[in-house]
């Protein structure tokens, strides 16, 4: 059945992979921080980042720059690589240089005439606004891991949205790319969600662990999404 989209008054955002090409920012700050690891195949080297960030943001909470230098640590150990200090720390800071996709800006900003905007992001409070300004809108709500001191798919970061936006869940949509970050928790929290499948017809989960759930509806882009909840431009 098709989404209604009248029930909402909320649109919450993943960003990294869903709004922010990520796993483009990802593999072009691996090669640079692994210039050894030339033999690896691309999705190798994603999928390995995936599994040892994952495990990075288990609890104690550490901040995302600690995050991103504890996954880089694993690629290098999994391909019998070793890791400089220079290397890592600039690693840590590469969100800062991670492109938005194409459709982002524009489908937000078609999005904040109908609906308020939010986001739940698995980051630190400053790198998040490096990205932000990418992407050419003011969030009414930025609900980052730095402030729930947690990473998602942990629901303390949703639980610190429906504390801060103070709407209904049932008046909330949540629309993200990550099924194991992202729809899992929120189809645990009883959120309506919506899919950004941004590797349709590619084969394996990328940088993003592999995870069942069954979000409310699948669009293959922002423009997509943006065309079904205001109405396609020309």
């Amino acid at each position: 059945m098709p989404i209604d989209f009248g029930r909402y008054e909320v649109l919450t955002f993943d960003c990294y992979g869903t709004l922010i090409d990520w796993e483009t920012g990802l593999l072009e700050a691996l090669r640079r921080a692994l210039p050894d690891a030339s033999g690896v195949e691309d999705d190798a080297l994603l999928e390995s980042y995936g599994r040892h960030e994952a495990e990075a943001e288990r609890p104690p909470y550490r901040s995302y720059r600690e995050v991103l230098a504890a996954g880089l640590r694993g690629v290098a150990a999994d391909a019998g690589l070793e890791v400089t200090r220079a290397a890592s720390a600039a690693f840590s800071e590469s969100v800062r240089d991670w492109p938005a996709f194409a459709d982002s800006a524009r489908a937000l900003g078609r999005l904040e005439e109908r609906f308020r905007l939010g986001v739940i992001t698995n980051c630190d409070t400053d790198l998040f606004a490096a990205s932000n300004e990418r992407l050419g809108v003011a969030f009414d709500w930025v609900v980052t891991a730095e402030a729930a001191r947690s990473y998602k798919p942990s629901p303390r970061g949703f639980e610190l949205a429906f504390e801060t936006i103070g709407v209904p869940r049932e008046r909330m949509l949540h629309v993200a790319q990550s099924l194991f970050h992202d729809h899992v928790p929120a189809k645990q929290l009883g959120l309506d969600s919506v899919w950004i499948d941004r590797r349709r017809g590619r084969a394996g989960s990328g940088a993003t662990p592999a995870a069942d759930a069954e979000p409310d509806a699948s669009y293959p882009s922002m423009r997509a999404f943006a065309d079904a909840a205001t109405g396609p431009t020309g």
